[in-house]
């Protein structure tokens, strides 16, 4: 048993050096200043009172500064999964009850034992079954969602809890006489200082800033008598451990959200992961390992009052370019916030809710993506509503619905591309070996007699209806005069049962019709199939040819040697 794969500090720990302690204290601390207004903001997009946001940036920062295989990765509480987070336990509790903790730390618990689960099986591929197109449509339309539904804290108006942006903006436009000027003037001085600190450079803690600023603006304003509403009363002190509820029938009701929180929220993770390691050499990002980590990232978090956390990109950005070399950078980001809560929580009484909307918004408005459906409009039409529909979906409907809809139209597009594969009908380069795509090249060699057919896929049962209509279409197209059909099996890794009868079957009407069938380039595994299947005695072994030239000299009649023919009935190409 290999121990670093399972513990990944075991491969850094031993050869740390003092360059790599300034690199990890620098962002350490970057980082954990920038996540302290983030995790607030964040506890109440999840519907939770903003110290649960620092008691969720604790615990799940040590576990995965230890156990995952990114250096640079900042986990902790981001916007996406907060709003999956009230949209599925605000379903089934009253936001500030008492119970309403105990199920988000319920729902981190399940999230972190699916991860798990699926990091200990090695099922790290499913979130490849969400699509870019589709990520992208759901990030753009959720962002809209987290964002607007700020906007009861920035215009200081309690709007209606609501997941739909037209209900919010209806509401807020039939109410604008209750804005709070107050509250919209510190909201709109907060989103100017994030945005002018980050254009001077990414590593200011902007939101800190802005949060001071405020801060001190709300303290100011309620001295002299003005209504804001400000965070208030935090209390000081860790989290505790706290058993979360283990009321299966809540965990029933939780159990198609917790699935939809651990796919995305390890798909937002690897993702950053993955780009931020490509800037670096000395490690690798191993998704299941990665499964592993955020699993018992979340399970720690779910018994210390905490909700479900990822990797966020952002602060990964942060953490990267502070000079994070080490999952340590992570652990030092967490024991700033226990200082934080331990000594720091009375300076946030004053801070404005609005300040608080303003962290949000800028963050969730920047991963909007305008450039993805203009670039897929003129480069994949079937990309481009996929991602509109996603996007329309999940305004109509809602989060969870939206995500729904993205992996139901991600596998549907994967049957659909792999039903329909791409197919060719190939002539001979003059004066070369070489084939190639009739459509594609000018003045190939074609035999009236000859037709060579390639088919760019695996055959199995979803498809080979698909593959005889398009070879009995070629078929007619030849007419009367075909006499030889070699089909070029170079793209062909696999059959399945119904794929080999079809073959077999195609073989024996094709002979009726006194045409030959003859099989090029036939691979490995393809062979090892037929051979279990009994079907080179019924094809016929001398059917089988090393390469396409060899078939076509084959039905020219020109011997082509036995040691080449006997190559092709016994190994055939890997």
């Amino acid at each position: 048993m290999n121990l670093k794969a399972i513990l990944p500090f075991l491969e850094w720990m031993p050869t740390y050096s003092r360059d790599q302690l300034k690199g990890d204290l620098s962002a350490g601390v970057t980082v954990g200043v920038m996540l302290i207004p983030q995790g607030m903001a964040y506890a109440m997009i999840a519907g939770l009172p903003p110290i649960y946001g620092l008691y969720a940036s604790t615990i799940p920062l040590i576990i995965y500064g230890l156990l995952g295989t990114s250096r640079q990765l900042a986990v902790g509480p981001v916007a996406m999964v907060s709003l999956l987070t009230a949209a599925s336990v605000g379903a089934i509790a009253e936001v500030g009850a008492t119970s309403y903790v105990l199920y988000a730390s319920a729902l981190a618990l399940m999230v972190g034992l699916i991860q798990w689960g699926l990091g200990v099986l090695r099922l790290g591929f499913v979130v490849n079954f969400l699509s870019h197109p589709v990520v992208s449509g759901f990030t753009s339309a959720a962002a809209l969602i987290i964002g607007l539904s700020q906007l009861k804290h920035l215009l200081g108006i309690p709007l209606g809890q609501s997941k739909h942006i037209h209900t919010i903006l209806i509401e807020a436009g039939s109410r604008w006489a209750e804005i709070n000027w107050y509250a919209l003037a510190v909201g709109i001085i907060g989103i100017l200082l994030i945005k002018f600190a980050k254009k001077i450079h990414k590593a200011i803690p902007a939101a800190l800033i802005a949060v001071l600023v405020g801060t001190i603006a709300g303290y100011f304003l309620m001295s002299n008598g003005a209504t804001l509403s400000v965070v208030g009363e935090v209390p000081s002190g860790l989290p505790t451990f706290v058993l979360p509820s283990f009321d299966f029938s809540i965990w029933g009701n939780l159990l198609v959200s917790a699935l939809a929180i651990s796919l995305v929220g390890f798909m937002e993770s690897i993702a950053v992961a993955r780009s931020i390691q490509a800037k670096h050499k000395n490690y690798k990002v191993i998704p299941n390992q990665e499964l592993r980590a955020l699993g018992l990232a979340n399970v720690g978090t779910a018994f210390f009052q905490g909700f479900p956390v990822t990797g966020g990109f952002s602060r990964t950005a942060v953490n990267d370019q502070a000079g994070a070399k080490t999952g340590l950078a992570s652990i030092i980001s967490a024991v700033l916030i226990v200082i934080t809560l331990l000594f720091l929580t009375s300076l946030f009484y004053y801070l404005p809710n609005a300040i608080l909307a303003a962290v949000i918004m800028v963050a969730v408005f920047g991963l909007i993506d305008f450039k993805e459906p203009i670039h897929l409009w003129h480069t994949d039409k079937n990309d481009f509503w996929m991602l509109t529909a996603t996007f329309v979906g999940t305004l109509a409907l809602g989060i969870e619905e939206g995500i729904a809809i993205g992996v139901v139209l991600s596998l549907l597009v994967v049957i659909y591309r792999s039903s329909k594969p791409h197919y060719a009908v190939l002539g001979k380069v003059k004066g070369t070996p070489f084939f190639r795509n009739v459509k594609r090249f000018n003045d190939l060699d074609v035999k009236p007699d000859t037709l060579i057919i390639r088919f760019d896929a695996d055959l199995y049962y979803a498809n080979i209806e698909y593959f005889l209509t398009c070879f009995n279409q070629e078929v007619d197209k030849k007419g009367p005069g075909l006499k030889y059909i070699i089909l070029n099996a170079e793209s062909i890794s696999s059959l399945d049962s119904t794929a080999v009868s079809a073959i077999e079957n195609l073989k024996k009407e094709l002979h009726e019709k006194g045409i030959t069938l003859l099989f090029a380039n036939v691979k490995g595994p393809v062979r090892d199939i037929l051979s279990k299947c009994h079907s080179f005695e019924k094809i016929g072994f001398n059917s089988f040819f090393l390469c396409t030239q060899d078939a076509l000299d084959a039905t020219n009649n020109i011997e082509i040697g036995e040691n080449r023919f006997e190559m092709a009935k016994q190994t055939g190409l890997e």
